[in-house]
């Protein structure tokens, strides 16, 4: 059988890597190992892998670095495996371009479970053949340049807050329930992490809106959640 996707372990604690790829492996995807930051980026240069799980401490590099760099040259799906489950680390990592967030100790089937959303996620973006290009009055965006204008001018979005335009904008005129959102673009479906919808609304507003507090583009539905404008 065909493997189901290469995915790439960065992590320091060579028992866990282990038990990692055995799991992995059983359960049909290629596995590439990597013991720091380093020797990580090497890998997905080399590899160019589907997936990648990173660890937040580590030496040489630690994760939050190896992060950074990673969003530098890729927009490769990434979970991060962290010992600290406060809210403040969790947005950290989702504001620069954490796809999902699983806190140890876990089990492998949760993990697996995630991997599969994520990489599932990431495909269909990839073999989506819907428009790539919206316009909105001065707002422009452009999915496979990966770029969004506004009034001729570029605005610069994180890699989450561009999932959660393109995910409104690809779904224009239609409401999206804050756990639709949770799903789409951070890939999980939690009632109590609402919070990360309306504070990246929040975010986007004041980037793209000429006043925040009355938006054209990304509108309120009271009660249900949020809608891109058609017009």
């Amino acid at each position: 059988m065909d493997a189901l996707g290469t995915i790439l372990v960065i992590d320091d604690d060579k028992t866990l890597l282990r038990l990692l790829q055995e799991a992995l492996n059983n359960a049909k995807y290629q596995v590439i190992l990597a013991t720091n930051g380093i020797d990580g980026l090497q890998e997905l240069y080399a590899r160019q892998p589907d997936l990648i799980l990173l660890d937040v401490m580590m030496p040489r590099m630690d994760g939050w670095e190896t992060l950074l760099r990673i969003r530098q040259i890729s927009h490769v799906p990434v979970i991060m495996l962290t010992a600290k489950d406060g809210e403040a680390d969790k947005l950290r990592g989702l504001t620069h371009g954490v796809d999902d967030y699983v806190t140890k100790p876990f089990s492998f089937a949760e993990l697996m479970a995630r991997a599969h959303v994520v990489m599932r996620r990431a495909q269909y973006g990839q073999m989506s053949k819907k428009a790539r290009r919206f316009v909105c009055g001065s707002l422009v965006i452009d999915i496979d340049a990966h770029r969004v204008t506004k009034a001729g001018n570029a605005v610069e979005l994180t890699p989450t807050e561009f999932r959660l335009l393109q995910t409104l904008a690809e779904n224009a005129g239609r409401v999206l329930t804050h756990e639709q959102l949770l799903e789409n673009v951070w890939g999980y479906d939690a009632a109590e992490d609402t919070g990360y919808v309306k504070r990246y609304v929040w975010y986007l507003r004041h980037k793209l809106e000429d006043d925040p507090t009355k938006p054209e583009f990304i509108l309120t539905e009271r009660g249900f959640g949020y809608s891109f404008s058609t017009s």
